[in-house]
C-alpha cells in the first residue's frame, strides 16, 4: 500500500489500515506538526517532549474502546520489534524479592507549579481472556498504578548505564525510580542523583535526531548493524529503590555455575592431567612459524601452504602464548575463531596439540571453561548416528558423563569453548566435509560431516575457539584458506637436529657415544639432510646405537630405505611367519583410506599383534576405550605400505608406474596420501635384493621385484623432464637417488634442463642435497631460479658454490644475508662466487619491501665501491636491463620517491615500466622526480609511464627532461594519462629533437583537437617516428580520420 503523508491526530492514523512498520519509516522522515508539537533540543544529547501530549494520549485510551484496541495493537508490534528472548528469563525474577514496603502508593501527590492543574491518568485494565488488550503496566495494590508527572517539559538523558532508566526530581516526591533492563550494572556504579528524566527516543540511522515516535531502533528491525539503543522486556516497567537505599542482602551477585556443569569441568582437568606429555624420545624446543595459503602454481583450485624466503618468515616467539593472542586479537564478538597448525607427519603437532590441554588443566588459559582435545581418528564412526556431545567427548576417548544440562551451558557459553581437533587429515576421505549441509543442536543425531560443517560455517557452537593441527598437503588443509590464523611447525635446524641426538643418547645412558653417533651421521650427508625431520632423526638414533653396541665398525646407510631396512631387518627375523607382509598389506590397506590406526582385531592373530607392538612398530593409542593400535610413525606405515607394493601379485605391472606419483593419470589419479611411498618403492625394488627386500621378506616372494623393476626402468627412461613442474622433478631425483643405480641417475642428470626455476616451490635440506648431486653429475652450466624457496642459507651456499652453476636467483634479502655470513666467516672465495653469480635481471617490484631491499643492495654496493667504479660495481646491479613497478595508486606514490633516489645506480637500465593494471599514479611529483634521473640513464630505450595521473605539469617537466634521453630512447608511453592541451603542445615541442623515438603513445588522454593538430604537425618534422597512437574520446572523430589521412602514422587503435 502507497501511503502518502498521514493528517489528522495520532488516533486516526492507529485507527486506520496503514502498515504499522511502514509508519516506522515513514515518521523517520518527517517532522511531527500540529498540536503534537516536539521541541528539539539545541544540546546533541538531550531532547525534550511536552507532557500534555503525552497525557492527552493516556487520556484517549482510558476513555475510547476502540482507541484502546489500536494501541494494543502498537503494543503488539512493540513487543515484536523490542523483545530480546535473552533476557526474558531475567526480567521475570529480577525484582521478584521486592515487597510491599518497598513500592508506591496507589495515591501519590506530587507538587505542581502555581497555576497548573494536576493530572491523573490511570492506564485501563487488560482483558482477561483477550489477548489484543494488553497490559502497558502490571495492576496490582502493591505495585506503581499510576504516576503523576509534572506539566512542562521532561529532559531525556543518554548518559546513564545501558539498561538502566531513572525518573527523579523534586516535583516527583521520589527520591529515585531505577527501571532496569538488560545487564545490571555493579552496585558501586555511579548513577545520577537528579533531573527529572526517562529514556530518549531512539534516534534514526538515517537522519539523527529523529522524534518520532515510531521511530525504532536501528538493532531492533531486521538485518540493521547498529546496537540497540533501547532494551524492553515484555512491556513490563519494574521499579525498585535505589541502589543506594538497599541493604546488602539486596546487592546481585554473578550466579555460580550449576553443581553438574562445575563437576564435569573438574572430570575434565583431572583427564587431561593424567595424559602423558613427554613423547617417545627427548624434546626440543622449535619456534611455531606464522604461515599463510596461496593458490597453487597450477591452474587448479587447490590452495597449498605459501613458501616464503628465509628471511621473512615470521617466528612466533612467544609459543602457545602468542598463537591464543592472535586468536584474541581478531575474534569477533559473536565469532568462531579457527586456528590451523601445519605441519609434516612426526613435526610434532599432537604433542603440542596436547600441550594446550594439559596447559589448561593446570589452571592456564582462563579466557576458556572448556578445552576438549579430540584426536581425529576417533570420529572415524559411519552413519548418521552424531550429536554434539560425541564431538565433544568420543565415547571411544574415555567418555566423561555429558548430561543435557552440562550440554545446555555449553552451548550457551560457546565463546567459553577450545576444541581442538588433532590430525586433522585423518578425516580427509569424507568428501567434501566442510561443505556439506549443516547440522543442527536438536536432539536428533545428524552425520559427523554435519556436525563439522556446522561448526565450519560458523553455524554450530557459534563464538567457539577451533584450534587444528592438519598435514599441510591434502583436501583439508586446502580448505583453510577462511582461517582465522595459521601456524606452521619447522624442521629441525642442524643445530636442533644434534641437541636431540645428544638428550637422546644421555636418556639412554650411553652419554660417551654422543661424539660417535654424530661422526657417522655426518659421515652421510643424505641422512644428515634427512635428520631435519624428527621421525628421521629419531631413526637415525636408534640405528646408530645398535650399530655401536654391536662394536663392530660401523656405517649408516646412504639412503633413506637403507635406514629403514637397516631398523626392520632384525625384527623380520625374528617374526612370525608372513607377519611383516601382513602388517604391509594393512598399512597399505588403511593408506587408502588416510587413516593411521586399526583395530587389534584386524589381526590374523594374537601372535602377529604381540610381535608389533613388542618391536615398536605399532603402539597403543592413548587414552581410548576400544583395543586400538597405530604404526609408530607415518613414515614407518609409508615404508610398510611400498613394502607391499614391491612383493604383491595383486598390482598389475602397468599399474605400479602411477604410485611413483610423478605424471599422475587424468582419470582416477592417486592421490599419494602415503607420501613417502615413491621413495621407498624405487629404493626397495632396485637396491640389490639380498640387502634390502630380501632382508625382509621371504626369498620366493622378493623374486616378484624383478619384474616391476623391468617395468619402472622403462618407465623413468620415457619420462620427459622438461614436461615436469618442479616438485615432481624434485621427487624423481630423490626416486632416482634412492634406486643407487648409476645408470638410472646418470640418464635424470644429463636431461636436467639449463634453466631449473623452482619459483614457489619449498626446498627442504634434502631436496638440496639431491640436487646439488644432480647437478655436478650432468656435467653442464646451469641457472637457476630460487625465489620463494624457503631454502636456508647454508644450502643456498651450497648451491651457489657450485662450479656447474653460472647464474642464480634468489630474494634479495636471503642474498644478502648470505653474503654477510660468508663476511663473517672470511669465506673470502665463495663470497666472491655467490656476488658474481647473483642476478636480479628482470626485477619487479610488487611491494614495499621489494624497494627497500633494492635499496639496501644499491647502498651495499655504495659501501664497497665508494669510488664508483664501473668495474667494481656488483654484476646485479651493472647488469640490470628491465626494471618493473608495480604497487598500485596507494603504495605506489610512497614508495616510488625511493625508486627514484637510486635509479641512477641502474647505468645498464633499458626498459623501465612504471605502469600497473591497478594503476601506480606516481603523479606530477614522481614525473619530476623521475625526470632528474634521466641524464644517468643513458641506456634507458624504453619507458612506460602509462596510467600514472600525469596532468599538464608533469607532462611539461617531463618534456623538458626528454632531450637527455634523446639518443637512447626508442618508445615512450604515456598511455591513459590526465595530459591536456598545454602538455600536449610541450611533447609536441620536444619531439623532433627525439631522433631515437620510434612510438609514442598518448591515447586516452584529455587533450582536444589542438593538442592533437600539434601533435600531428610535429610529427611531420620527425621522419624517423614509427608510430603515433593518439586516439582519444575528446578528439572529435572527424578530426582524428583527418589528421590519419594528412600521416598514416598516426594510429587511432
Amino acid at each position: 500500500m502507497d501511503l502518502g503523508s498521514p493528517e489528522g491526530s495520532y488516533l486516526e492514523l492507529l485507527n486506520s489500515d496503514a502498515d504499522p512498520l511502514h509508519l516506522y519509516h515513514l515518521y523517520d522522515q518527517m517532522d511531527l506538526a500540529g498540536e503534537e508539537e516536539i521541541e528539539l533540543s539545541s544540546e546533541p544529547d538531550t531532547d525534550t517532549i511536552n507532557c500534555d501530549q503525552f497525557s492527552k494520549l493516556l487520556q484517549d485510551m482510558e476513555l475510547d474502546e476502540e482507541t484502546r484496541e489500536a494501541y494494543a495493537n502498537i503494543a503488539e508490534l512493540d513487543q515484536y520489534v523490542f523483545q530480546d528472548t535473552q533476557l526474558e528469563g531475567l526480567s521475570k525474577d529480577l525484582f521478584k524479592h521486592i515487597g510491599a514496603e518497598e513500592g508506591f502508593g496507589e495515591n501519590i501527590e506530587i507538587p505542581v507549579e502555581a497555576g497548573q492543574k494536576p493530572q491523573k491518568r490511570r492506564f485501563p485494565e487488560e482483558h482477561a481472556m483477550d489477548s489484543k488488550h494488553r497490559k502497558l503496566v502490571p495492576t496490582s495494590r502493591t505495585s506503581l498504578n499510576y504516576l503523576d508527572l509534572p506539566t512542562g517539559h521532561i529532559q531525556i538523558f543518554t548518559t546513564l548505564p545501558q539498561g538502566l532508566w531513572q525518573i527523579s526530581g523534586a516535583g516527583t516526591g521520589l527520591s529515585s525510580v531505577l527501571i532496569y533492563h538488560g545487564e545490571m550494572p555493579q552496585v558501586n556504579q555511579v548513577l545520577p542523583s537528579s533531573s527529572l528524566s526517562i529514556p530518549s527516543l531512539p534516534e534514526s540511522p538515517d537522519r539523527p535526531g529523529s522524534t518520532s515516535p515510531f521511530t525504532p531502533s536501528a538493532a531492533d528491525l531486521p538485518s540493521m548493524p547498529e546496537p540497540a539503543l533501547t532494551s524492553r522486556v515484555n512491556e513490563t516497567e519494574d521499579t525498585s529503590p535505589s541502589p543506594c537505599q538497599e541493604g546488602p542482602e539486596s546487592s546481585i551477585k554473578l550466579p555460580k555455575w550449576p553443581e553438574a556443569v562445575e563437576r564435569f569441568q573438574h572430570s575434565l582437568q583431572d583427564k587431561y592431567k593424567a595424559l602423558p606429555q613427554s613423547p617417545r624420545g627427548p624434546l626440543v624446543a622449535v619456534e611455531l612459524v606464522r604461515a599463510r595459503l596461496e593458490r597453487g602454481s597450477n591452474k587448479s583450485q587447490e590452495r597449498e601452504l605459501a613458501t616464503p624466503d628465509w628471511t621473512e618468515r615470521q617466528l612466533a616467539h612467544g609459543g602457545l602464548a602468542e598463537v591464543l593472542q592472535v586468536v584474541s586479537d581478531c575474534r569477533r564478538p559473536g565469532e568462531t575463531q579457527v586456528v590451523a597448525v601445519l605441519g609434516k607427519a612426526g613435526q610434532g603437532k599432537s604433542h603440542w596439540a596436547r600441550t594446550v590441554s594439559h596447559t589448561w588443566a593446570c589452571g592456564q588459559l582462563l579466557q576458556y571453561d572448556f578445552v576438549f582435545y579430540v584426536p581425529c581418528h576417533c570420529l572415524d564412526r559411519p552413519g548418521d548416528t552424531y550429536h554434539l556431545r560425541d564431538l565433544l567427548c568420543p565415547p571411544s576417548l574415555q567418555p566423561l558423563a555429558m548430561d543435557d544440562e552440562v550440554l545446555d551451558y555449553i552451548v550457551r557459553q560457546p565463546d567459553r569453548v577450545l576444541l581442538i581437533l588433532d590430525a586433522f587429515e585423518e578425516l580427509e576421505a569424507q568428501d567434501g566435509l566442510l561443505h556439506g549441509p549443516c547440522g543442527s543442536l536438536s536432539p536428533e543425531p545428524c552425520s559427523l560431516r554435519g556436525l563439522l560443517a556446522g561448526i565450519f560455517q560458523r553455524k554450530l557452537l557459534r563464538g567457539c575457539t577451533l584450534l587444528l593441527t592438519a598435514r599441510p598437503r591434502g583436501r583439508l588443509a586446502q580448505s583453510l584458506s577462511k582461517a582465522d590464523a595459521i601456524f606452521e611447525v619447522p624442521s629441525f635446524s642442524t643445530k636442533q637436529a644434534k641437541t636431540y641426538m645428544r638428550h637422546y643418547f644421555e636418556n639412554s645412558g650411553t652419554a660417551g657415544n654422543q661424539d660417535k653417533a654424530l661422526g657417522l651421521l655426518e659421515g652421510q650427508p643424505l641422512l644428515c639432510s634427512y635428520s631435519h625431520s624428527p621421525v628421521v632423526c629419531r631413526a637415525v638414533c636408534q640405528l646408530s646405537k645398535a650399530l655401536l653396541e654391536q662394536g663392530t665398525e660401523a656405517q649408516l646407510p646412504c639412503t633413506l630405505t637403507g635406514l629403514y631396512v637397516s631398523l626392520l631387518g632384525p625384527a623380520a627375523q625374528n617374526s612370525p611367519p608372513g607377519a611383516l607382509v601382513e602388517l604391509a598389506k594393512l598399512a597399505w590397506e588403511l593408506g587408502r583410506r588416510h587413516q593411521s590406526t586399526l583395530q587389534e582385531t584386524r589381526f590374523s592373530s594374537v601372535e602377529v599383534k604381540t610381535w608389533a607392538v613388542t618391536q615398536g612398530l605399532m603402539q597403543q593409542t592413548l587414552e581410548t576405550t576400544e583395543a586400538q593400535l597405530a604404526f609408530s610413525s607415518f613414515l614407518l606405515q609409508c615404508f610398510l605400505g611400498a613394502v607391499w607394493l614391491a612383493q604383491c601379485n595383486e598390482i598389475k605391472d602397468k599399474e605400479l608406474p602411477q604410485y611413483l606419483a610423478l605424471t599422475p593419470r587424468k582419470k582416477r589419479p592417486y592421490d599419494n596420501w602415503l607420501e613417502g611411498v615413491p621413495r621407498f618403492l624405487a629404493g626397495l625394488v632396485f637396491q640389490p635384493r639380498a640387502h634390502c627386500l630380501g632382508a625382509l621378506v621371504e626369498p620366493a616372494v622378493a623374486a616378484v621385484a624383478d619384474r616391476k623393476q623391468k617395468v619402472l626402468t622403462r618407465y623413468l627412461k620415457r619420462l620427459k623432464l622438461g614436461t615436469l613442474r618442479a616438485g615432481r622433478l624434485l621427487e624423481l631425483l630423490h626416486c632416482a637417488h634412492e634406486t643407487q643405480q648409476p645408470g638410472i641417475w646418470e640418464h635424470v642428470a644429463h636431461q636436467l634442463p639449463g634453466h631449473l626455476s623452482f619459483l614457489g616451490t619449498r626446498l627442504t635440506p634434502p631436496d638440496v642435497y639431491v640436487l646439488g648431486r644432480a647437478l655436478e653429475t650432468a656435467s653442464q652450466d646451469f641457472s637457476l631460479d630460487l625465489r620463494q624457496t624457503g631454502v636456508e642459507p647454508s644450502g643456498l651456499g651450497n648451491l651457489v658454490g657450485l662450479s656447474c652453476v653460472t647464474s642464480f636467483r634468489a630474494s634479495l634479502s636471503d642474498t644478502m644475508a648470505l653474503w654477510e655470513s660468508l663476511q663473517q666467516q672470511g669465506e673470502a672465495q665463495l663470497l666472491q662466487a655467490a656476488e658474481e653469480k647473483f642476478t636480479i635481471e628482470p626485477f619487479k617490484a610488487k611491494s614495499p619491501k621489494d624497494v627497500e631491499d633494492l635499496d639496501r643492495l644499491v647502498q651495499t654496493q655504495r659501501l664497497r665501491n665508494p669510488s664508483e667504479d664501473a668495474a667494481k660495481d656488483l654484476p646485479a646491479i651493472r647488469d640490470l636491463k628491465k626494471l618493473e613497478f608495480a604497487l598500485g595508486p596507494i603504495l605506489g606514490p610512497q614508495a616510488f620517491p625511493t625508486l627514484a633516489k637510486i635509479l641512477p645506480a641502474f647505468s645498464s637500465l633499458q626498459h623501465l615500466d612504471l605502469d600497473s593494471l591497478s594503476e601506480n599514479k606516481i603523479g606530477d611529483k614522481g614525473v619530476s622526480k623521475l625526470s632528474a634521473t634521466f641524464p644517468q640513464l643513458k641506456a634507458l630505450e624504453t619507458l612506460n609511464l602509462s596510467q600514472n595521473n600525469i596532468t599538464d605539469v608533469g607532462a611539461c617537466k617531463l618534456a623538458e627532461a626528454l632531450p637527455a634521453l634523446a639518443k637512447s630512447l626508442l618508445r615512450l608511453s604515456l598511455y591513459n594519462n590526465c595530459i591536456c592541451d598545454k602538455g600536449a603542445k610541450s611533447l609536441a615541442q620536444v619531439l623532433p629533437d627525439m631522433v631515437s623515438l620510434r612510438v609514442m603513445d598518448v591515447q586516452f588522454n584529455k587533450f582536444t583537437a589542438a593538442g592533437a593538430q600539434q601533435l600531428a604537425s610535429s610529427l611531420q618534422k620527425c621522419p624517423q617516428v614509427e608510430t603515433l597512437a593518439m586516439w582519444t574520446p575528446t578528439i572529435p572523430f572527424g578530426v582524428q580520420e583527418h589528421l590519419q589521412q594528412l600521416d598514416a602514422r598516426i594510429s587511432l587503435r
